[in-house]
């Protein structure tokens, strides 16, 4: 497929309810509602085969065509300059903290990027950093995770959490649930922090979505008993 008929293909699928309720959350012309679903059933498969294709629908703008990007893209193939161009270009939440940051959980910079994203300024790269390095503790193996790093990350959390910037707020609050549910080593520390920070808020806008409280979400992983249980993947 040619970018003009991926682009083509996309405005066929969007819908105005999506496109109404993405706005809500926060996405921004252009893009035209195109459900999750609908990505990967009816567009990943082609798009996939041409990497120049997946950078040119994010280098779009149009929300759709990045997240797209994101479900399509070789992570290993990602360079740390084009990862930092993704990041800058990812305005809303959707995009820095799902698209972006699961693509670089799974490169070859996860932490470098995490590390260096997480001490901007900016929300959306905040954001992105503190959602990355949460993703990549979800599929690495505990034996290649800094531990003495997770735990001052968790004190960071318990100590900032609270005056944060608004989404950067709801990653770390993910971050902790993160450390319980698959970093065994520190499963009970994050537990704990949880059990401090408490209730968190963050304004999601005209939306039904609520911030998970890390305490409940973490006890239902033991309940599962898959405290410790990787992904193989977290793009999705």
């Amino acid at each position: 497929m040619t970018y003009e008929e991926v682009m083509e293909k996309l405005e066929q699928f969007g819908s105005d309810q999506t496109k109404k309720t993405l706005a809500r959350h926060g996405a921004k012309e252009p893009f035209f509602g195109v459900k999750v679903g609908d990505l990967k059933k009816h567009f990943v498969k082609e798009v996939k085969k041409d990497q120049q294709l997946v950078y040119d629908l994010y280098a779009s703008g149009n929300s759709d065509a990045m997240y797209l990007a994101g479900l399509t893209v070789k992570p290993k193939e990602m360079t740390k300059e084009r990862l930092n161009e993704w990041v800058q270009g990812a305005y809303w939440y959707m995009i820095s903290e799902y698209t972006v940051a699961q693509v670089a959980a799974e490169s070859l910079f996860a932490l470098e990027l995490a590390r260096e994203w997480m001490q901007s300024g900016e929300e959306m790269i905040a954001a992105a950093g503190w959602s990355t390095y949460s993703n990549y503790l979800s599929i690495a193996p505990d034996d290649e995770v800094d531990r003495e790093e997770v735990h001052k990350l968790l004190n960071r959390v318990e100590k900032n959490i609270h005056t944060e910037q608004n989404r950067v707020r709801y990653v770390m609050n993910y971050f902790v649930i993160c450390v319980g549910a698959y970093y065994k080593p520190l499963s009970e520390r994050a537990k704990e922090i949880a059990a401090r920070i408490g209730s968190v808020h963050v304004d999601v806008g005209d939306t039904a979505c609520k911030v998970p409280l890390a305490t409940a979400y973490i006890q239902k992983i033991e309940e599962r008993k898959a405290v410790g249980k990787k992904r193989k993947t977290c793009i999705c």
